[in-house]
């Protein structure tokens, strides 16, 4: 059966009941590759919520780099990951909102129609570590949309209840799909894992990026003092507007970034463009960072470890240029410094930030909305490294700038990157 992708908007059923099929982006592991041929609009059973489960219809969905991971099958395939094996099919998408439209035994907070965005932790509500830890601690802990095949890439997405926040009201359903992954990630690295107070100094890699937008903004909010490190003046002025007391262009610091196997000259150098890095940092917030933000990783650890203050904390949430992390140890251990590493959030992390998305302290930072048609382009100009910040996808909703309910300001639309 053809699917005709200018009618995924429109359904035929009513709250509370659902349909048989839907239309879904779906990856399958004999066709892993790049974006634009792993992803294939499918006609899929819709499933039925289990105990404490909810059917959530998608009105727009978030597109993160997890799922670009997804369609390579690469660094590993999800499809021997969560509840693939069960189901034989991938449906990306960590990020949506949309409306509750079923719910399974045992939901008593939501109801049919009910206006939410979602957050992308899952773990099973038997395991300890949920009940008096952290449920990032607990063994089954996955991230939906990517180590689960239900995302949000589909007119329909199924969730644990405890995934359901209250969709902010001054939003659209594509600026409410933007941003759960990063900001509740960029939350737990600094107000968790690094108990951010007033009055502290923060540097933050790639300000502009993803992660950095709202680094940048809990800085401002906390009453802290952040620097972030950009790759153009343009970006760096974004950044100035979120909050930051200023910034640093990286490509006055080129040297500075390890590449890995480094002659000792070479090395030399590099540590060289890393000292006056730090000096500049130092000068710009009026003393060493107590934290520095990280999620570069190998480009940009042994720079941060040598930055960050004695007894200050690097918190890394990620290692885009790589993963293997080359680093004088002397700098930490003889300075007492912490590396802190970070996944993105729990429920309760989750409510707290939406909360501040809520009241307009933070906002989202939206690129480019797509149609549903879009999804595999999406992906594809990620891979590319050809997109300029944040895509949302609509999917129940036909256009732009629907589903607000309150009077605000909405999004910051901008180009953004590290």
């Amino acid at each position: 059966m053809a699917i005709d992708l200018q009618q995924v908007s429109k359904i035929d059923v009513q709250p509370g009941e659902l349909p048989q099929s839907m239309a879904a982006w779906v990856i399958r592991e004999e066709r892993q590759g790049e974006p634009k041929d792993a992803f294939q609009v499918e006609e899929i059973e819709v499933p039925e919520p289990g105990a404490f489960e909810v059917i959530v219809r998608v009105m727009a969905a978030g597109v993160n780099y997890n799922n670009v991971w997804a369609a390579l099958g690469k660094p590993v395939s999800v499809m021997k990951y969560g509840d693939h094996p069960e189901f034989g099919h991938h449906i990306g998408g960590s990020d949506a909102s949309g409306y509750v439209w079923k719910v399974g035994p045992g939901v008593t907070r939501w109801k049919p129609g009910d206006e939410v965005v979602v957050h992308c932790n899952q773990a099973s509500y038997e395991d300890p570590e949920v009940h008096g830890l952290d449920p990032m601690a607990a063994p089954s802990q996955r991230i939906w949309g990517y180590e689960t095949t239900w995302g949000s890439f589909a007119q329909f997405t199924k969730v644990q209840a405890q995934q359901l926040l209250p969709k902010p009201k001054a939003l659209s359903w594509e600026e409410a799909a933007s941003y759960g992954l990063v900001y509740f990630t960029a939350y737990r690295m600094l107000i968790t894992r690094c108990n951010l107070q007033a009055g502290q100094r923060v540097l933050i890699w790639g300000a502009a990026g993803g992660l950095g937008v709202f680094a940048t903004q809990l800085c401002a909010a906390a009453g802290a003092h952040c620097v972030g490190v950009v790759s153009s003046p343009e970006k760096g002025e974004l950044v100035e507007r979120l909050g930051a007391v200023g910034f640093i262009d990286r490509g006055e610091f080129a040297g500075m970034m390890r590449k890995g196997g480094e002659s000792p000259a070479e090395e030399k150098a590099r540590f060289l463009a890393s000292r006056e890095f730090s000096k500049r940092v130092s000068e710009m917030l009026g003393d060493a960072p107590d934290i520095v933000f990280e999620h570069v990783g190998q480009a940009t650890f042994p720079t941060s470890v040598y930055t960050v203050k004695p007894f200050g904390k690097v918190v890394i949430c990620a290692g885009t240029t790589g993963f293997n992390l080359d680093f004088d140890v002397r700098y930490l251990w003889m300075k007492q410094k912490e590396i802190v590493g970070s996944h993105f959030a729990n429920a309760y992390e989750c409510m707290k930030a939406n909360e501040l998305i809520e009241s307009g302290q933070i906002k989202p930072v939206l690129w480019r909305t797509m149609g549903f048609d879009g999804v595999a382009q999406a992906h594809q100009l990620m891979l590319e490294n050809k997109h300029l910040g944040k895509i949302s996808i609509l999917v129940g909703a036909d256009s732009e700038g629907q589903g607000r309910t309150a009077e605000g300001g909405g999004a910051i639309h901008a180009e953004v990157g590290g």
